[in-house]
């Protein structure tokens, strides 16, 4: 099910004197927010009048939003995207999109529904909640499909993969 607007990150902080907020991007890379003109904060859109890397973060100035003070205001807020125009590489999507699939194993039979995804060192990992948990690694050689419009994602189980099994 897609969402108009996507979650990307969080102010954790504010930086200088400008009024500028510290993002902590759930992207793959900090540059990715960079692309937007609009941020939006709680469904408010707030336009961005300069956005740059910083480490592992991404420092943006919202117009109207000038002093330290105010922006502190706005730590431990999501900050979310418009997906209108947004493009990914083929065969990739939204983690958001991804919450709530129904999932299938090789027989056609609904397992559960993605509860989470883990994003791992060596590869996601999706955390699927049904009569039975389980962790699947979102790798070609146990997820078979994903078709995020019709909302569900195929995989193959092996052995260990419920998480109540020994």
């Amino acid at each position: 099910m897609e969402k108009r607007l996507l979650e990307t990150g969080e102010i954790v902080s504010t930086h200088g004197i400008h009024g500028e907020v510290k993002i902590l991007p759930w992207a793959d890379a900090p540059d990715f927010l960079l692309q937007f003109e609009t941020l939006y904060l709680n469904g408010k859109p707030y336009e961005v009048e300069a956005s740059r890397v910083h480490k592992t973060c991404v420092l943006v100035k919202l117009r109207g939003i000038d002093t330290p003070e105010k922006a502190m205001g706005f730590r431990g807020q999501t900050v979310s995207v418009d997906r209108e125009g947004l493009t990914l590489p083929e065969g990739s999507v939204f983690i958001a999109d991804l919450i709530g699939c129904r999932v299938l194993d090789d027989t056609g039979t609904e397992i559960g529904k993605i509860k989470d995804v883990l994003t791992m060192p060596s590869s996601d990992v999706y955390v699927i909640q049904g009569e039975k948990s389980y962790m699947i690694p979102a790798v070609r050689e146990f997820v078979r499909e994903i078709n995020v419009a019709k909302g569900f994602v195929k995989v193959h189980l092996i052995e260990g993969m419920a998480t109540d099994e020994n």
